[in-house]
């Protein structure tokens, strides 16, 4: 029986080795991936493979071992590449559609835990009070190390209506915090606006989906025939938005910016990665779409905007605040942005899976890298929470580094560290203004949200005011 078994791994690894060796041999010689193929190593990888079909304690399925290797493989790269099977990949679709099922968390795999980059507004997550940096440790019973990202993402979603508890681990939480959540179909509308006051309106995206431009131009024109005339001042709200689809940042940007303003553009590899994307209908009005901007009023191209960023702002969210940034046609308020400026494409395989695979940098049109940096604001406003709480790329194992770093812009660095460390002083030394307490996450655009409400000084030409002093954590022990 044995010797049998040994035949079949010998065979197994044989057929695996001529697999890997024919699949797509000429388009990694075309590539120049590596100089010629590591055929030792693939020789290794399929004894492995016959040892654990022939050896391990319990019989194993070859699909289960193949996605497994796959997904490793993936995983070690960096925090955002991905192999996805079929599930996970209608998954993905339906979540850059704007509906899905589960819980309304972005997240992130780290030291073999489920980490929290931002809850998504209106879901289950964010209603439950999660935070940018938890860390997720048990899924109901299930502990989450040993299990992968896509496992984890699988067992957080599910039936509409069922309940799951999450055990999460917390920066200056003695103990670990549980919260059982309902899972909810996630309809995420992306664009929210409305006028503040007279003259003034507010804009807020919480995600960039297929239908994110379309519906921002939409609500712009409602906003202004609400208005019944031009705009003095916009707040363009981008805090706490993951990100999403590329073409979507590039139409948000679109409706502000001069026509064929560069938006952004990526560097990779091949040639494929390599994009220049601007204020163009041919860059943003992708996937057969009209040019959903030609009736946008030009106003808005010219209104003076603030944008409001933070620590859960990332990716496409950051190519939009550097845009318009770079271009001086925002002012840039809050706390540094998350930092994930690295393009993800999605390439869907035959048997219905898809890799979600790292293949280029973003920059933005004045050469800057946004990657394990983000956005530094032009005025540097802290939202009253402990800033060692907040979650960057940077913070992630494996994480691309930033090809840029010190050699652009040395002032504007310089000036950025020294309102750091100013907001820094000012939180030191303030003891009188607070926020008012909140059962729940604070309402955006309301008078409890500070940072919303120095946008609209800053837009009005009145002073910024300090930011609050950030809650102080007592221990169990001193209590």
């Amino acid at each position: 029986m044995r010797s049998s078994l040994e035949k079949f791994g010998l065979i197994g690894s044989g057929i695996l080795v001529g697999i890997l060796v024919s699949l797509n041999i000429s388009a990694w010689a075309e590539k120049n991936l590596t100089p010629q193929l590591p055929i030792d190593d693939l020789r290794v990888f399929a004894e492995v493979f016959g040892k654990v079909k022939s050896d391990y304690v319990e019989p194993v399925e070859d699909k289960k071992l193949l996605n497994e290797a796959l997904s490793g493989m993936l995983q070690g790269l960096d925090p955002h590449s991905t192999f996805m099977d079929a599930d996970a990949y209608k998954d993905l679709q339906a979540g850059t559609q704007g509906e899905f099922g589960g819980l309304g968390i972005e997240v992130a795999m780290e030291d073999g835990l489920v980490k929290v980059v931002t809850p998504i507004e209106d879901s289950p997550a964010y209603k439950a009070g999660l935070k940018s940096g938890d860390m997720i440790s048990k899924l109901d019973d299930t502990q989450v190390r040993g299990l992968s990202l896509n496992d984890a993402v699988k067992k957080m979603r599910g039936t509409p209506d069922t309940k799951i508890t999450l055990t999460v681990l917390r920066k200056g939480e003695a103990k670990p915090l549980t919260f059982t959540l309902t899972r909810a179909i996630i309809k995420s509308q992306s664009v929210k606006t409305k006028v503040i006051e007279q003259d003034y309106g507010y804009v807020r995206v919480t995600q960039f989906q297929e239908h994110t431009g379309e519906d921002l131009a939409k609500t712009l024109k409602n906003m202004r025939a609400q208005n019944k005339g031009p705009f003095k001042g916009l707040v363009l709200d981008l805090r706490n938005n993951p990100g999403g689809l590329l073409d979507a940042a590039v139409g948000v940007s679109a409706a502000f910016l001069p026509k064929n303003d560069l938006v952004v553009y990526t560097e990779g590899r091949v040639a494929d990665s390599k994009m220049r994307l601007s204020a163009i209908p041919s860059d943003y009005a992708r996937r057969g779409k009209s040019d959903y901007l030609k009736d946008l009023p030009e106003e808005y191209k010219k209104v003076p905007i603030v944008v409001l960023i933070n620590a859960g702002s990332a990716s496409a969210s950051e190519i939009v605040a550097g845009a318009l940034q770079d271009h001086k046609r925002a002012t840039i308020l809050g706390i540094q942005s998350f930092g994930k400026g690295s393009v993800q494409t999605i390439l869907p395989m035959n048997n219905g899976s898809a890799i979600k695979l790292t293949t280029a940098r973003y920059f933005t049109p004045a050469g800057r890298s946004i990657q394990a940096k983000g956005i530094v604001p032009d005025i540097v406003v802290e939202d009253g929470s402990d800033p060692s709480l907040s979650l960057h790329e940077a913070d992630l194992s494996k994480h691309l580094s930033n090809p840029t770093e010190g050699s652009l812009d040395k002032k504007k660095e310089e000036d950025a560290a020294k309102a750091a460390a100013a907001a820094a002083a000012a939180r030191e030394k303030l003891n009188e203004k607070k926020f008012a307490e909140s059962k729940g996450p604070i309402e955006p655009a309301s008078k409890d949200d500070f940072q919303f409400m120095q946008a609209m000084n800053v837009l009005k030409g009145l002073p910024v005011e300090k930011a609050p002093e950030p809650p102080k954590v007592v221990s169990e022990t001193k209590k």
